[in-house]
């Protein structure tokens, strides 16, 4: 089983280096990394090349303008070979050095999963051992009552893109939602639950910069219920909140 690991880059110097090491000491090296970066002006580039040898070939990089991460993530994945896709941003990095290896073995342990699933820690921005919040992703519930898998975990195999579609970019900041609702609830795809953090996340992304992108984010989930014809009640942004409430220490 080999895995295509995705990371998407802008200006990412001050913590791509941890995500790049994350992936490099992992156990399971049945993998090619590929790094798509949307044509940073730092040194994000020159940390990547840096380390492309430890890779022996593993590693393939691309760096051109690009609409946004949803669409560089479309790029990593179309240009995926394995069997498995998989994302790690810029800003995350693995738990653990056994972290594909546990998704290996869920895969192997589960013949029909067409996914396998994870928790996930937040940690601070400037100090990644301070753990502040744990999306316990639990066992699989409808997306309509609050429940999501953490999509920095979500290992989905490419045969499922190919056939049911990449990131909708109509979406600007819950394209990562549509995308699992439209798989988990619209088609029915197998998930498996692994019960252990797979990923650490700085805090800080796009979508809980402000109130406002919170409320566009909440709208867009609601319209993606809608376009993919699938039940909600308007109270769906509480029931997602509630969820969230319960994770932080």
């Amino acid at each position: 089983m080999r895995f295509s690991i995705v990371t998407t880059t802008y200006n990412s110097s001050k913590t791509v280096r941890d995500t790049i090491e994350s992936v490099l000491s992992q156990s399971y090296s049945d993998y090619e990394y590929i790094i798509v970066d949307g044509a940073s002006s730092d040194s994000t580039l020159k940390i990547v090349e840096e380390y492309k040898p430890f890779f022996f070939g593993r590693m393939r990089l691309i760096s051109e303008p690009d609409k946004g991460i949803y669409d560089a993530m479309n790029k990593g994945f179309k240009m995926a070979k394995g069997d498995i896709l998989a994302l790690i941003n810029s800003d995350d990095f693995f738990s653990d050095n056994e972290a594909l290896e546990k998704v290996a073995t869920r895969f192997d342990e589960n013949p029909n999963a067409d996914g396998v699933y994870a928790n996930l820690c937040y940690v601070r921005q400037n100090d990644k051992t301070h753990v502040v919040r744990k999306w316990v992703s639990g066992e699989q519930h409808p997306f309509n009552k609050g429940w999501l898998p953490a999509h920095p975990t979500f290992y989905v195999k490419r045969k499922i893109y190919e056939e049911y579609g990449y990131f909708n970019l109509d979406y600007k900041l819950a394209a990562d939602f549509e995308l699992m609702l439209r798989f988990v609830e619209k088609h029915h795809i197998c998930l498996s639950y692994l019960n252990e953090p797979l990923v650490h996340m700085r805090l800080g992304g796009a979508t809980s910069k402000n109130i406002q992108n919170i409320i566009s984010q909440n709208k867009e989930c609601m319209r993606a219920f809608k376009e993919n014809g699938l039940p909600f009640s308007p109270l769906y942004p509480l029931f997602r909140l509630i969820p969230k409430l319960k994770q932080y220490r």
